[in-house]
């Protein structure tokens, strides 16, 4: 069985993001990027089931500048067997981003593919969706737990009820939760190893794929600072405020 594996180069959530003097976009400029950290996941859970007899290689793909080659090579040093990078400057938007995996799954015949849930920077969660749906085939979204067996998936999802168990049929696209492992560390002798792994680069032209842009970004401002709390006498005091002072009552 071949496992892709998505993975998406963002800003480290260890940095503070701030916001352009023009309120275009965010400044990324001299930022530490690293791996979405819900694609982490995916590609600790697609190497943990290589390591178990269950999958035969593992494919990581990304798409973006050539930086993001780094990413690959990261995901590589985990224990993935190649890596794809889609080159292009054109900012991707989730619908492109899922034609884009469509496309490679389509090449590579791929039995499964783990993505993140949602990336940290824009919070979509649609990609794995959009996915599914262009390809025709099972999801399971919010994976807490996966079983492979007798050519099916079994996963656990964490759903606002509690958990929810399915069974699909396998090719399917799943995308993981926090909950579903806990990343190896990348050892120095596997960040040497990566170097020599097969990292392919292709251009969205040559896989046939549309990825201008359908939404655009008008203004992108800092939330609003938070004012200090209040004390309040009584029960009635609370009432009055949240009536007439935040009006959420």
């Amino acid at each position: 069985m071949k496992i892709l594996v998505a993975v998406k180069r963002v800003v480290d959530y260890n940095v503070k993001v701030r916001v352009k003097s023009d309120n275009t976009g965010v400044d990324i400029a001299n930022v530490k990027m690293s791996m979405n950290p819900f694609d982490e996941i995916a590609v600790e859970e697609a190497v943990r089931l290589k390591e178990a007899g269950i999958a035969t290689e593992v494919v990581v793909v990304t798409a973006g500048v050539a930086q993001c080659q780094e990413t690959l090579r990261t995901a590589l040093a985990i224990g993935a067997d190649r890596a794809i990078l889609v080159e292009t400057d054109t900012e991707l938007q989730p619908l492109a981003v899922a034609k884009i995996l469509k496309a490679l799954s389509d090449k590579e015949n791929a039995q499964m593919i783990i993505l993140g849930k949602q990336a940290i920077d824009d919070d979509s969660n649609q990609t794995g969706q959009m996915l599914a749906s262009l390809l025709d085939i099972p999801q399971a979204t919010f994976a807490s737990k996966v079983v492979i067996a007798d050519g099916k998936a079994t996963v656990t999802r964490e759903v606002d009820g509690g958990l929810e168990t399915i069974a699909l049929s396998l090719p399917a696209v799943i995308t993981t939760d926090l909950r579903l492992n806990e990343p190896r560390y990348v050892t120095l002798p596997n960040i040497m190893k990566a170097k020599k792994k097969t990292l392919e680069i292709v251009k969205p032209d040559e896989l046939g794929v549309d990825i201008a842009p359908r939404l655009k970004t008008l203004k992108v401002e800092e939330p609003p600072k938070r004012s200090a709390g209040v004390m309040v006498a009584d029960v009635a005091a609370l009432v009055e405020k949240l009536k007439n002072e935040a009006k959420v009552i």
